[in-house]
């Protein structure tokens, strides 16, 4: 999956020059929690936070509050420089850069200018589609040897029984690396066929685990 495919096109921007008053007045009416800041050329420069924003702010429990800092230019708390992602980039890849960076938003940009952005709720969303889970479904969970054309063969079990296969994730056994587990969930609210066939073909289930079903 791009990046295109996910990212929100309507981004909500300041100039370097705005008001930390206005970015916090932006944050409240639009409900985010990032505003990249750009230049005259669209260009991202800069990106401030909620947070930014809420520790250059006067405390409400201070005696004597002093409203002047709100009137500071943002350049003044923004981040620079920022990470930026391109629209053609896979969306696997942005998560990574979520992880490795520590950060919870990214802009988007085609020839350096600023088309789109994504944030933790949309690769969370986007993952939450990946794996299936928004759609009525169940998960089966096949441990099996780590070797080449190991997948086809157990996905043919599930064509005998003609069932919509939603997503497919293959990841390691923890307790020997010679195996894997791959979790398949299918377009079905009764896995039990499908996991007799599994277990007919030799294949060891490891979720669920049905009773009277030896594994």
């Amino acid at each position: 999956m791009l990046v295109e495919e996910i990212m929100k096109e309507k981004v909500i921007t300041l100039s370097p020059e705005e008001t930390i008053e206005k970015a916090l007045k932006l944050l409240h009416e639009h409900h985010i929690r990032h505003i990249p800041i750009i230049n005259e050329e669209n260009e991202v420069i800069g990106i401030v936070s909620d947070r930014d924003v809420r520790d250059a702010s006067p405390s409400t429990f201070e005696k004597e509050t002093n409203y002047e800092e709100l009137k500071n230019p943002i350049r003044s708390i923004m981040t620079s420089p920022v990470t930026t992602v391109h629209p053609l980039d896979f969306v696997e890849e942005v998560a990574s850069i979520f992880y490795e960076q520590e950060i919870a938003c990214v802009p988007v940009t085609r020839d350096e200018k600023l088309v789109g952005i994504i944030t933790e709720k949309d690769m969370l969303y986007t993952l939450i589609q990946l794996t299936g889970t928004h759609v009525q479904s169940s998960q089966i969970e096949v441990k099996v040897i780590n070797k080449p054309g190991i997948l086809p063969q157990v996905t043919q079990v599930f064509g005998k029984r003609k069932v919509n296969i939603s997503s497919v994730l293959i990841y390691p056994y923890k307790p020997d690396p010679k195996y894997k587990i791959i979790v398949v969930r299918i377009q079905t609210m009764n896995p039990l066929p499908t996991i007799e066939d599994l277990k007919s073909e030799g294949y060891e289930v490891l979720w669920p685990q049905m009773p009277g079903i030896p594994t």
